[in-house]
């Protein structure tokens, strides 16, 4: 479901030989004065809705678990459910995109996360799974079209809205994570009704996206046609191989290292509560991590260089965890955060800033995110099952930092200062 079929004529450039992106053409001076300021909060927010409702449920696990009998495979479904939709649900993204609009799409998505929350209120486990499914599905085509929003509108400031988005989806899991327990608590709510006020943010982000949808006549009819041809054949590309497999290696590492790692501390002696805040804790940094990256980019430090020293932060880590677990936990999770935030963002800035257009990072956005997040969605069970087969920690930790190294070797060639090339397919109907 992933692949993209062939395109039947025009053959594929390799994008060894693409010109460098500073000189295939002029930038366009994109969106400016108070419509930028506007677009940009409504970026802003629709990323941090791209998290909150999935992250709330594994504070609510344990209580879900009870209340609905289900099983602990089943309620762990709930949070892998999620990721496969990011993945297998990124093909679709760029047609709505082309077929609706990018910003009736991202409208849509909204809606749909509205409408997800809703459906998990009802008294009914096949209505959580399919609220679940709803929510992911909006998450999914939102993952994939933000990035050439971006591309298209902020082209001279690609590097500082990268910044702004990733660091507004750690911001949005950190505060799931650490607000969801204490709302219930003070509140008195139900598991179903706590879940349900994440419905909330993204009500507002419909409203504050709404006008874009209303007000949005940049695009003429030429720029419109041309907007309508999808592009194929990047599946050919290495280089965009490359960002796909850094996207992928860097979820896998962060989706495997935060369903773990508290179990991880526990078993080292560590409290079920502070266990958790560590996972918070990690996750605040990694705000830092993600907004920082992308803006210093182009600066003294290029995007391979960060892509290397993010895996060293993670790798200190992650040797500090197998040394001392416990003891420096605050040192470990701190460079975890600040390594992971770092390479989420390189991996959301080598979209961009590898395709030559909107159209291109749109698609290689659906492309990376398509066998990005499946990748990822093994992580934890594969860690798991590593756990189960070994007794102890050491070694699903030594995987950890073993993938490190592919991940450094796919981010150096991702940080080429070239473009990915596709083929024009037929107009999209």
């Amino acid at each position: 479901m992933c692949r993209e079929a062939p395109a039947p004529t025009a053959a594929v450039a390799r994008d060894d030989d693409a010109t460098p992106p500073a000189r295939t053409r002029p930038r366009p001076p994109g969106v400016t004065g108070r419509r930028a300021l506007h677009l940009g909060l409504g970026v802003v927010l629709l990323a941090l809705n791209l998290r909150p409702a999935l992250v709330a449920v594994s504070p609510l696990a344990d209580t879900i678990r009870d209340d609905s009998g289900m099983s602990a495979a089943a309620t762990s479904l709930l949070t892998a459910l999620p990721l496969l939709c990011f993945g297998l649900l990124a093909p679709v993204a760029p047609r709505l995109g082309r077929r609706f609009g990018t910003e009736r799409a991202l409208l849509g998505t909204m809606a749909l996360i509205c409408a997800g929350t809703a459906l998990r209120m009802l008294d009914s486990v096949v209505a959580l799974f399919a609220g679940t499914v709803v929510i992911g599905a909006g998450i999914a085509v939102a993952n994939v079209l933000l990035p050439g929003l971006i591309k298209r509108d902020f082209p001279a400031r690609a590097g500082l809205m990268t910044g702004l988005y990733s660091m507004s989806l750690f911001g949005g899991a950190a505060l799931a994570a650490g607000v969801t327990l204490p709302v219930r608590d003070a509140t008195g709510m139900d598991w179903r009704t706590t879940l349900a006020c994440w419905g909330a943010l993204a009500l507002l982000a419909l409203v504050v996206w709404l006008p874009q949808v209303r007000s949005y006549t940049r695009v003429g009819a030429a720029a419109a046609r041309q907007a309508a041809h999808p592009v194929r054949g990047l599946w050919r590309s290495p280089l965009a191989w490359q960002v796909t497999a850094y996207m992928g290696l860097q979820s896998l590492n962060y989706y495997a290292a935060a369903a773990w790692l508290p179990t991880l501390l526990q078993d080292s002696g560590m409290g079920a509560g502070d266990a958790g805040w560590m996972l918070s804790f990690s996750s605040l940094l990694g705000i830092a991590g993600s907004f920082l990256a992308p803006v210093v980019v182009g600066g003294r430090l290029g995007s391979g260089a960060l892509a290397a020293l993010g895996a060293v932060l993670c790798a200190v880590a992650y040797a500090g965890l197998l040394a001392a677990p416990a003891g420096g936990a605050y040192v470990w999770m701190s460079l975890l955060g600040l390594g992971q935030g770092a390479a989420i963002s390189l991996a959301l800035l080598f979209i961009v800033e590898r395709a030559p257009d909107a159209r291109h990072v749109a698609q290689l956005s659906s492309m990376a995110q398509c066998f990005g997040y499946v990748l990822a969605a093994t992580g934890p069970a594969v860690l798991g099952a590593v756990h189960d087969a070994s007794h102890d920690w050491t070694v699903p930790v030594v995987v950890l930092l073993v993938l490190l190294v592919p991940q450094v070797a796919v981010g150096l060639g991702a940080a080429r200062d070239r473009h990915v090339r596709g083929t024009e397919g037929a107009p999209a109907a």
